[in-house]
C-alpha cells in the first residue's frame, strides 16, 4: 500500500482551463485526463489524501461517479471550492479541514491552505497544501501537492521530497 497526495483537481470547473491555463481544450477532456493520470499511479489498495477543491459546478451524482472511477481509498481535506455535495459524497473514507499523519518516520500536517507557520515546524514537520496551483514561492519543508505542480496526478511524499532536493541542489550549483 502506498500513500499519495493531490489537490485542486477542480473536476467540472471550466475556470481552470482559463485561469490556470491547463493544457486541455474542454472540461470533459480535462476530467478524463486527470482520471487516467490518477489511475496510472494509484492502485485500488492505496490511500490518497486530496487536499481540497475536488469538483465544482457538477451534479452530486457526478461527484459520486468521479470518486468511483478513481482508484484508492480517498480522504478529503476540505478546500474553499468543496460544496455540500462534495463533502457528503459516499466515496470519502474521511472528510476534515486539517489532518496530521506519520508517514515513513516523517510527521506531516495537511490543509488546503499553505501555512506561514505550522505545528512543530521547528522540529522538522512537513506542511503539505494545495490552493495555490503551483504559484507560491517554495518554503523549507512546505510543499504544494496540487495537480498544477505535479503533471496533473497524485504524488507520494518520497517524490515530493526528492524533487525539492534536486531543485534546491541544482539552484545551489
Amino acid at each position: 500500500m502506498a500513500v499519495f497526495f493531490t489537490s485542486d483537481t477542480h473536476f467540472g470547473d471550466p475556470r481552470v482551463l482559463r485561469i490556470d491555463k491547463r493544457p486541455f481544450k474542454t472540461i470533459p477532456e480535462h476530467d478524463e485526463a486527470l482520471i487516467v493520470n490518477w489511475n496510472e499511479v494509484v492502485s485500488p489498495g492505496d490511500d490518497v489524501w486530496h487536499l481540497g477543491d475536488f469538483a465544482l459546478h457538477v451534479r452530486p451524482e457526478r461527484i459520486d461517479e468521479l470518486l468511483g472511477l478513481l482508484n484508492g481509498r480517498k480522504h478529503l481535506i476540505t478546500g474553499n471550492n468543496d460544496g455540500t455535495a462534495t463533502l457528503a459524497a459516499r466515496g470519502w473514507e474521511s472528510v476534515q479541514a486539517y489532518a496530521e499523519l506519520m508517514l515513513d518516520g516523517r510527521a506531516v500536517v495537511m490543509c488546503h491552505y499553505a501555512f506561514r507557520t505550522w505545528k512543530n515546524m521547528g522540529r522538522g514537520w512537513i506542511d503539505l497544501h494545495g490552493h495555490s496551483h503551483g504559484k507560491l514561492k517554495p518554503q523549507t519543508r512546505q510543499y504544494d501537492v496540487g495537480v498544477d505542480a505535479w503533471d496533473y496526478r497524485p504524488v507520494t511524499l518520497e517524490t515530493v521530497l526528492g524533487t525539492r532536493r534536486r531543485h534546491m541542489a541544482a539552484g545551489a550549483a
